[in-house]
């Protein structure tokens, strides 16, 4: 029998708002955050549409910190402190070696690598920045997380493009459940709002000109973002011992790979991954009522996606609420799954189903009931959230009330 294992905290950062509660405010309202970059370094881009955090909170990590960080680790650890201060925890010499962190990361610190490249190539310096290194490397967000949190426990990042935060949460799950760890501060990050990442995306030619129309008929691709998105997971009964306010349950987790293209989804693999998730959390096809769509607003994701839910929740698949929450904080890459986690735990909470914003007309192709535009409320007993990746790469959670 599984360990039960359970969420006590929340935190989140990105275009929407600084902190979990903020976010969840704009996600309940339907408020899209993609606009216009302000980013004056972002010359020379067709597409100059995205979702930035406008202002950063006053975060309180000291300057000795955050010279070796680059954004990525930053919002992980703005995040991973709130999530903390959440469940009430703190380390202390008899728990710091029994908790630990895993985040996931899509891409790495990108910014440090384009300052390094301007300042070699362009300004004709002589050598890098001392702290390139540790600032650069994908794993430096859980380090960093770690060293702002004293968690001393099993430490480590995961990568796998978009669905590396539930990646993430799926190997915390683990570690609980092995015996490693009592608790475990996992999800996601990304800051790829730089010139040459977003010159990589204009590449592929999946950039969406205004915003993010996921499920619309009109919808002509996705849009970037930055944030993080942290969860504190810890057993039931670790939770229980200490009077913890239990937000949820992760129920379970399911994984697999296309194995067919590096950038084309097939139906199989998300098919088999949504399958393998029911069947770790126990869970009936209509034991679920809230699906967090993978719905990046690509033609192909969408249309994709609709016909693997079908597949999986048969004539379920009708009476499901599906959204896509990137239709307001943008696709986040490693991030995405920690702020649809942040969605899936407020709409067991308060049953309250978040919209897809931006959306303008039915696809026939995307037939189910994708919320359109406007908050609903239903009584949210299990929700589970949706990673699909570059690579095939494909990580589904499942998240149910306590």
């Amino acid at each position: 029998m599984h360990k039960r294992v359970v969420i006590t905290g929340i935190g989140g950062i990105c275009g929407l708002g600084t902190n979990a509660p903020a976010i969840w405010n704009e996600m309940r309202a339907g408020r899209s955050a993609i606009g216009q970059i302000d980013n004056p370094l972002l010359h020379d881009l067709k597409v100059k549409v995205g979702c930035e955090i406008k202002a950063m909170p006053d975060h309180g990590i000291g300057h000795k910190q955050t010279v070796s960080m680059d954004r990525f680790s930053l919002l992980a650890a703005i995040a991973a402190r709130e999530a903390m201060q959440q469940a009430g925890l703190a380390s202390d010499e008899a728990t710091t070696y029994r908790m630990g962190t895993v985040v996931g990361v899509g891409v790495c610190g990108w910014e440090a690598i384009e300052e390094n490249y301007r300042a070699i190539l362009i300004d004709g310096k002589n050598r890098a920045g001392i702290f390139t290194v540790p600032k650069v490397m994908p794993s430096a967000a859980a380090g960093q997380v770690s060293m702002v949190l004293g968690l001393r426990g099993p430490v480590f990042g995961v990568t796998s493009a978009c669905s590396s935060s539930n990646h993430a949460f799926a190997s915390a799950v683990d570690q609980i459940r092995l015996g490693r760890a009592d608790v475990m501060v996992a999800g996601g990050t990304d800051a790829p709002l730089v010139w040459g990442i977003l010159k990589g995306w204009e590449a592929l030619r999946v950039l969406a000109p205004d915003t993010c129309r996921p499920f619309s008929a009109d919808r002509q691709g996705l849009s970037l973002g930055e944030g993080a998105g942290m969860a504190v997971l810890e057993t039931y009964e670790h939770a229980m011992a200490r009077g913890a306010d239990i937000l949820a349950e992760i129920a379970g987790a399911g994984l697999s790979a296309d194995a067919s293209d590096i950038v084309a989804p097939t139906v199989e693999g998300p098919t088999a991954a949504m399958r393998a998730c029911l069947a770790d959390a126990g869970l009936n096809p209509e034991d679920v009522d809230y699906l967090n769509a993978h719905g990046t607003g690509t033609k192909a994701n969408d249309q994709i996606e609709t016909a693997a839910i079908k597949r999986v929740f048969g004539d379920h698949a009708y009476k499901l609420s599906v959204s896509s929450t990137k239709s307001m904080h943008a696709h986040c890459l490693g991030a995405s799954g920690g702020l649809e986690m942040i969605a899936c735990v407020m709409a067991i909470r308060e049953g309250i189903v978040p919209p897809t914003a931006n959306f303008r007309q039915a696809d026939p192709d995307c037939d189910l009931d994708v919320t359109p535009n406007v908050a609903r409320e239903r009584k949210v007993r299990a929700a589970i959230s949706n990673g699909f990746a570059f690579g095939g790469t494909n990580a589904v959670v499942a998240f149910k009330s306590v």
